[in-house]
């Protein structure tokens, strides 16, 4: 008998449908996954039932109640709990702190101790145990993303919504919050599992449901399907799960890095005697957990971020000091990891962030004066090209799935045409299809001799491309190793600490 009932929700932004009579059923204590290509309408069905958006039409019931969700504190009221992609934490806070911060405890004094107590109690029940006295700057993301679920548990949520749950997770973390996840079903609990790993939906999915363009296509039992037939039904055509490596002779070194030493935002160490090279026609993969240091070497190497010491040469010139403009001028690209709040401008129309790198020069502009008609010109041939799904190039790029957002700044830095890219977490929130182009997109840069820098928390994604892979540890390179030595394990235990062998 089904525990949540979707009831054919439409819902619409303007002109574009975003869902259309989707109707789901969910049982009691089922891991039910939700699959599809970016755009296809999952996340906007997830706000609707936390709250965050309102349908056109359609009816949701829990338990048989009908339930008109005006607010997240609706959702939360009756139950259900949602955890994001991008944690709602606040990092000077400790563990205890966030889990309880919101609950209207008004004047009355907050008894810590029991608090404290209740959460470890919790904590060791559902196998998420944690510190509830760590600040929570202090934590690996691992950790965080427990605290975020022990958050909703705390407000007893039946139903938990978990928005790509394992893109910030190290592969050793993998496996044990999966088997978080089904003692949480074994306790009653009921989930909504929307990612793009196929092979997490075949371990712990009872259910799965496709959705495309809006409607849900497809609804099978999870153990008499396949990776490939999933893939297949989200994208409407053979995928390949796995691409084809190639590789060439290596040429000359583009980019030099030599003890670098970097801060993050709070004047903490974050890049620490940094040394790395990458060549011309070869892809160099950084794998790491998610906070040990990828995203403040990425910004250095861009120009975001100042060199504290080291130095950064292209082509056999120093550009430690150099702005932005210059290092592109020199032939660096780069695609940043937060793509919403660095690599694009949210209320700026699709066109207009296509033309971020070149609106200053002709065709995009002469004598100050912007040529609105080419910039929109370049990028429909843009948005052909890369697959970018939208209504027009003047659809602003707020509205755009996290993975259309992807390739729309994929689009701008390659069609640059630079001799030297850097990538950070290139793939992370994209389905199946739109990695496959990714990842052939990349390698087709490399053949014609581009250097490119990977950076990935995605250790499978890393692999499957790179020629060469360094580990990145407390800012430190743990070890570096050809793709012919680098196996999971042994890059699990370095990403992990286990292990501090460093490989040349």
């Amino acid at each position: 008998m089904s525990y949540l009932i979707i009831d054919g929700v439409s819902k619409s932004f303007g002109t574009f449908q975003a869902l259309n009579e989707v109707s789901l059923n969910v049982a009691r204590g089922q891991i039910h996954a939700i699959l599809g290509e970016n755009g296809a309408g999952k996340t906007t069905l997830m706000n609707i039932l936390y709250g965050l958006y309102r349908p056109d039409k359609g009816q949701i019931f829990l338990d048989g109640e009908h339930l008109f969700l005006d607010s997240p504190a609706d959702a939360i009221k009756h139950g259900i709990g949602m955890i994001h992609q991008n944690f709602m934490l606040v990092n000077s806070l400790t563990v205890a702190e966030n889990i309880i911060l919101g609950l209207g405890q008004g004047l009355k004094r907050i008894d810590f101790a029991a608090q404290h107590e209740r959460i470890q109690t919790m904590s060791s029940e559902f196998g998420l145990e944690v510190d509830p006295g760590a600040p929570v700057w202090t934590l690996p993301m691992g950790i965080r993303q427990r605290v975020e679920i022990l958050k909703a548990l705390y407000r007893n949520a039946s139903v938990l919504i978990l928005d790509e749950p394992t893109s910030v997770l190290a592969p050793g973390e993998i496996d044990a919050f999966l088997e978080g996840l089904k003692k949480l079903q074994n306790a009653g609990r009921t989930i909504l599992f929307i990612t793009h790993k196929l092979e997490e939906v075949m371990k712990v999915a009872n259910r799965v449901t496709v959705m495309r363009q809006g409607c849900v296509s497809d609804e099978l039992e999870a153990n008499k399907t396949s990776p490939r037939e999933l893939a297949r039904k989200m994208v409407g055509r053979e995928v390949a799960i796995r691409i084809h490596h190639r590789s060439r002779e290596p040429g000359a070194r583009r980019l030099q890095l030599q003890d670098l030493v970097v801060l993050n935002d709070r004047g903490i160490k974050a890049v620490d005697g940094l040394t790395l090279d990458v060549c011309a026609g070869e892809i160099h993969g950084i794998c790491g957990v998610d906070g040990n240091g990828q995203r403040e070497l990425g910004e250095t190497v861009a120009g975001l971020r100042p060199l504290i010491s080291g130095a950064i040469s292209i082509d056999g010139m120093e550009v430690g000091n150099q702005s932005v403009k210059e290092r592109q001028r020199l032939g660096l690209g780069f695609v940043p990891e937060d793509r919403q709040g660095t690599a694009l401008v949210l209320d700026y129309s699709i066109a207009t962030n296509m033309a971020l790198r070149a609106f200053d020069r002709s065709p995009a502009s002469r004598h100050g004066i912007l040529n609105l008609g080419q910039i929109a010109q370049d990028a429909l041939r843009l948005m052909q090209r890369y697959d970018v799904r939208a209504r027009s190039p003047q659809q602003p790029v707020r509205f755009l799935s996290g993975g259309n957002q992807q390739k729309v700044v994929l689009a701008r830095e390659i069609d640059a045409r630079p001799n030297i890219l850097i990538v950070m977490q290139a793939c992370k929130g994209l389905d199946v299809g739109a990695i496959e182009f990714v990842q052939n997109t990349l390698v087709d840069l490399k053949m014609a001799g581009v250097a490119i820098l990977y950076v990935s928390t995605e250790l499978e994604h890393v692999l499957e491309v790179a020629d060469r892979v360094s580990v990145l540890y407390r800012g430190r390179i743990a070890a570096t190793l050809p793709i012919a030595q680098a196996d999971n394990e042994h890059l699990s235990e370095l990403m992990s600490g286990i292990s501090t062998e460093v490989a040349a």
